[in-house]
């Protein structure tokens, strides 16, 4: 099977890259933390649909997270994520180092007013700042056409969307649908923390949502109402519910199963007024 070539230093994604626009080629990025499965490999396939070139970037982005989060833990498996990733379509894959990308001189961050410190922001204070640097970083340093991210992490593609539009990146951002498990758990590189109990109960939360759909579709039913609805779904379920919010047309939801945070969202239709 063909590899995907691997450029591991921006001077190395410049070869790359530069060659493929001498001969006059499109150039789709899939950013990635690593720990590939099949919903990248969906951003992977749609990317190679749409462009002749895909890069895909493995990059466990310290600046997203918090001291108490999972930043040392989080899974690393390069060599499976080149196979899966060329398996899938891409063409190349960008894997640097933490100092390759922030070095000791480093002092810019990007922040996308008002949303970031909303649901998952309030809770993860300073992530979408890390999200935005380094998606930025990745754009300039890749220049693609287009970059493909997933619709579970919603509120993430709403802030680089903004971003890209706010600072006049010419890149076109594309949103690819959720893909998930036969029973409805949204697809996460975090799924692998679960136990064979916790992975057992973890479909509740997309249950939950689904609740709070039918919610939705009620007479007068207000956000409140559908944020209530979601918590009573998932009482006895184990999981610990963080937030369940609406952002206009879509409800977010975030919750804990023991120390493994699971998030998901859906699509509403617009709320019916009282009669």
């Amino acid at each position: 099977m063909k590899t995907a070539s691997l450029a591991r230093t921006k001077a190395g994604l410049e070869r790359v890259v530069s060659g493929w626009r001498e001969r006059g080629l499109s150039v789709g990025l899939v950013p990635t933390m690593g720990a590939l499965h099949a919903g990248h490999a969906a951003l992977i396939r749609r990317a190679a649909s749409e462009c002749d070139r895909v890069l895909v970037s493995i990059f466990v982005n310290p600046l997203q997270f918090a001291p108490h989060e999972d930043y040392g833990r989080y899974p690393r498996a390069l060599p499976a994520d080149r196979r899966l990733a060329c398996a899938a379509g891409a063409h190349a894959v960008y894997a640097p180092s933490p100092a390759e990308m922030y070095p000791a001189d480093f002092k810019t961050s990007v922040e996308v007013s008002g949303l970031s410190g909303l649901y998952c922001g309030e809770y993860r204070p300073g992530h979408f700042r890390g999200v935005a640097t380094v998606v930025l970083k990745l754009l300039n340093q890749a220049r693609p056409d287009r970059a493909y991210f997933g619709e579970k992490d919603y509120q993430q593609f709403l802030i680089l969307e903004a971003m890209v539009r706010d600072l006049d990146v010419p890149v076109r951002v594309v949103r690819v649908p959720t893909v998930r498990e036969h029973d409805g758990l949204a697809l996460s590189s975090r799924n692998a923390y679960l136990t064979a109990e916790q992975r057992a109960a973890a479909p509740a939360l997309r249950a939950a949502l689904l609740q709070g759909r039918r919610a939705s579709r009620r007479p007068g039913a207000r956000p409140a109402d559908i944020a209530a609805s979601v918590r009573r779904a998932l009482k006895g379920t184990g999981l610990r519910l963080q937030y369940a919010a609406m952002a206009g047309s879509r409800l977010l939801a975030a919750a804990y199963l023991g120390r493994t945070r699971l998030i998901d969202n859906l699509h509403l239709k617009k709320l019916r007024s009282q009669p």
